[in-house]
């Protein structure tokens, strides 16, 4: 600090500043010239935007975290799909009943399943990401400030890009998780085996997944792989818009009627299975028709909506719905958890001190 003078402190405590003695830019807290404005909840910012994050640090992050939580839940994935598939209740009445029936009789493996190809759909997560930060950054610098629009919108244009990269994986991967499994129909019990591959012959995962996607390949060329890919558009679509924008109401919700004193994340980790729950009730018909689409090999989405009335009747509201919503809300806080995390850890140097704890 440049100061030809003594620095002069009054009695009340208040610095006196000799005219022509200091030079304002050179001033350092305490002696700062202007004061930083205190937090108030306008100046605060609750929701960390993308310009707002260092991208170095946050895909890493995101990409482990995603990880992390598959890894974790993939085992409802399975057990779902094989609910959704099968008909009636003729191998499981239940959740805990598919999980009690895999386990005894195929192990903890069976619970994973079609995992390995399963997790290239981490690339499609970082697409998905993407687009949706981007999308809401692109509304709000056009002048839409209302969050739940911004999320309905960047969440159904981040599911469009998204399942480009995810339905190939889902179609093998759920070959995965049904091959071999015994199937009660009328006559006895047959064996799930919808591309007719004598699958006892593969020493590996690997071995038979690469056989998974040679046949079907064989059979439909590329757009095998993008069987169910229309339906799958009109379950994830409408279901990641609507969880988004679920999601930032809860929030909206929690903030005004939670206290002051807790903490953001704490109210983003209760949105989000709350955000799940409400989504998963309202989409669980459409979630079956696409898992029967991609594994039972049917032509249309409205043959498949058609055979399973038939089948289940408004049973198609309920069917594999236990599985949907624990699944839907484990996996809905811990992926909040995980990416609003992620993204607090992520946030600039310029920003940190104004994100609400």
């Amino acid at each position: 600090m440049d100061v030809d003078e003594k620095i002069v402190v009054s009695k009340e405590g208040k610095l006196l500043m000799p005219s022509g003695s200091v030079k304002a830019e050179n001033l350092k807290p305490p002696f700062a010239t202007a004061a930083q404005p205190p937090l108030t909840p306008e100046n605060t910012i609750r929701t960390v935007e993308w310009n707002m994050m260092n991208k170095q640090k946050f895909y890493p992050l995101s990409i482990l975290s995603s990880f992390t939580i598959r890894c974790f839940l993939y085992p409802f994935s399975v057990i779902k799909t094989r609910i959704q598939v099968q008909r009636g209740n003729e191998n499981y009445s239940g959740t805990i009943d598919a999980f009690k029936k895999i386990l005894k009789y195929e192990g903890v493996g069976g619970l994973y399943k079609g995992f390995w190809i399963n997790t290239f759909q981490i690339v499609s997560s970082v697409f998905y990401v993407t687009t949706y930060e981007n999308v809401r950054h692109f509304m709000l610098a056009r002048d839409f400030t209302d969050s739940r629009v911004r999320a309905l919108v960047a969440g159904g244009c981040a599911s469009a890009v998204g399942q480009t990269f995810i339905v190939p994986c889902d179609v093998v991967s759920q070959h995965l998780m049904v091959l071999g499994q015994l199937e009660k129909r009328k006559g006895g019990t047959v064996v799930v085996n919808p591309l007719n591959l004598d699958y006892k012959k593969y020493k590996s995962k690997f071995d038979l997944t690469v056989a998974i996607g040679k046949r079907v390949y064989e059979r439909d060329g590329v757009l095998g792989f993008y069987r169910g890919y229309w339906a799958s558009l009109c379950t994830y679509v409408p279901t990641s818009a609507m969880w988004w924008s679920f999601y930032q109401l809860y929030q909206d919700w929690l903030f005004l009627v939670m206290p002051p004193s807790v903490p953001t994340l704490a109210i983003q980790s209760m949105a989000a299975p709350l955000g799940g729950l409400t989504t998963t009730i309202i989409t669980n018909p459409l979630d079956i028709v696409r898992a029967r689409l991609q594994v039972q090999r049917l032509n249309s989405v409205s043959g498949a909506f058609v055979a399973l009335w038939q089948e289940e009747k408004l049973g198609i509201f309920t069917k594999g719905l236990s599985a949907r919503v624990a699944q839907s809300c484990v996996f809905s806080f811990a992926i909040i958890l995980g990416y609003e995390s992620v993204k607090r850890m992520s946030v600039l140097d310029e920003y940190r001190d104004r994100v609400r704890r």
